[in-house]
């Protein structure tokens, strides 16, 4: 009798279940840089930042994009939460953070570009790890982007999603501002 071969077999791959609402938000560490180094003319070291501790006891607007700087994100998804932030703010909202998977220097340089300044926090998730906790990859890989967090936004009251729009593939209809401003109203 023959042995039987062995063969290598890669452990199966975990399917996260996309977030919705409901869901306690997923911890996650992420990046952020709050300063400029004029001499070095980049932004400072990013922090990181415990994303359980910013949203404990707040009702926050977090929204998500595929890249800085990109199409999209830089002349419709981010202008839209600067527009709308006073909006936001008499809602109730505490706090409106972007994130993306990219470098906490990234996602600070995008933001000085747009005069953000402490109106919408910039979070980097460069490594993916709220991204993929969240089960809102996209392999943009045939781009050369890489994986990346789909579009979308959500409101999470003290650490729980109480609204979560998530954009279809190479569309802009459900994660804008103004679709917030009205969920919050309703």
């Amino acid at each position: 009798m023959r042995p039987k071969r062995l063969t290598r077999c890669s452990p199966p791959s975990i399917v996260r279940q996309m977030i919705k609402a409901g869901d306690k938000l997923p911890n996650a560490t992420l990046r952020e840089s709050t300063g400029y180094d004029d001499e070095l003319h980049c932004p400072t070291s990013p922090q990181p930042v415990d994303l359980e501790s910013i949203t404990k006891g707040k009702k926050v607007v977090l929204f998500g994009v595929p890249g800085a700087f990109t199409k999209t994100c830089s002349s419709k998804h981010l202008p839209g939460y600067l527009s709308a932030h006073d909006a936001l703010k008499a809602s109730g909202v505490d706090a409106i953070i972007c994130i993306s998977v990219n470098d906490g220097y990234v996602m600070s340089a995008w933001g000085r570009d747009h005069e953000v300044g402490d109106r919408i926090r910039m979070l980097g998730d460069g490594s993916g790890e709220l991204t993929k906790r969240l089960g809102l990859q996209a392999d943009l890989t045939a781009n050369g982007m890489g994986v990346r967090c789909r579009r979308f936004s959500m409101l999470v009251v003290d650490g729980v999603v109480k609204n979560v729009n998530v954009e279809e593939p190479g569309k802009f209809e459900v994660s804008d501002a103004q679709t917030m401003l009205r969920q919050l109203e309703g």
